[in-house]
């Protein structure tokens, strides 16, 4: 097939596609006519309220530290987000948390415990820092429930190929749980940031569930390498061609036609609350690459539903 008789299957497929949201208020209807139950979205941030107070002043500052503004647009209570979440179509909701120091994933990790347990839809979440006591919170974390972890790479400012880290990557190997990872140098590089560290975990426990946050970006076919190597490595979408940092029309040819070979191994993620633009954004982003219906099923549910154990 040559690159005419592509473009002309990728028109044929987009002319055929469900037309996207335009707002969250046309995100239910929009899923309906899919033929979804919901949205699987793994990149949904709940968070104590004086670690969110923080988060938000970072980003209340976006424009020294990223060299853009960066508005709150679900700027609520934790009701209100909640109620958000849910009549947006999000059927599991995730509550990921990250430390930036020492000392702090444990009691993060009990506030997850209590707040999955004071919601029935919400995931029981949990996460990890580069530090000995890991070792013992993070297979406590798992006895007591948790089925979701995050790490932060640049937050953090720690290698996930930390050796201290290595029971915990064991623990969460055998137990088959997946970590959501921000791991990618943008929106900002860190000294340990990028896909090698990853690599080298992965070498070590090559059954991890990772999922790589943001798609990598910017290192986006270095990470994809990663998904296509091991079978428990996904990608996650938050933030993609959402508009902010690159639209569809920007993604290279080359890269879409990974993006469809990998229609399994990419989930849906949003970042909400802490993105800068409406949550259908996200959607009909990832609806402007063209890549048809089947392959938006498989983002938007079918791949998260299997990893969150939903379906």
């Amino acid at each position: 097939m040559n690159d005419s008789d592509d473009a002309a299957t990728s028109e044929a497929a987009a002319e055929a596609m469900t037309a996207p949201p335009r707002t969250d208020e046309e995100i239910p209807a929009y899923l309906a006519a899919l033929g979804l139950p919901g949205l699987a979205d793994i990149h949904v941030h709940f968070l104590p309220q004086n670690v969110l107070d923080k988060v938000w002043a970072y980003f209340d500052n976006a424009e020294a530290n990223y060299g853009q503004p960066w508005p709150i647009h679900y700027r609520y209570d934790t009701d209100t987000r909640l109620r958000i979440v849910r009549g947006l179509g999000i059927r599991a909701i995730p509550a990921l948390t990250y430390p930036h120091k020492p000392g702090m994933a444990a009691w993060l990790n009990d506030w997850n415990a209590e707040f999955a347990a004071a919601h029935s839809d919400v995931i029981h979440c949990a996460t990890l820092y580069a530090e000995p006591e890991a070792a013992d919170y993070v297979p406590a974390a798992l006895a007591a429930g948790a089925k979701l972890f995050k790490v932060h790479v640049q937050v953090g400012g720690f290698s996930p190929d930390d050796r201290v880290l290595d029971p915990a990557w064991q623990a969460l190997e055998e137990a088959q749980v997946p970590i959501v990872i921000h791991a990618g140098s943008r929106p900002l590089p860190g000294e340990y940031t990028g896909p090698k560290a990853v690599a080298n975990v992965l070498e070590r426990f090559p059954t991890l569930r990772f999922v790589i946050a943001h798609m990598g970006m910017p290192e986006h076919d270095e990470f994809a390498d990663l998904a296509e190597t091991y079978e428990g490595v996904h990608l996650d979408t938050t933030m993609y061609v959402s508009g902010y940092f690159q639209s569809p029309a920007e993604v290279a040819p080359a890269y879409r036609e990974r993006l469809a070979t990998l229609q399994d191994k990419i989930i849906l993620g949003s970042d909400f609350p802490n993105i800068p633009y409406p949550y259908a954004d996200q959607l009909s982003g990832l609806a402007g690459l063209g890549l048809g219906d089947d392959w938006m099923r498989s983002v938007l549910w079918d791949n998260g539903a299997r990893v969150l154990g939903l379906d």
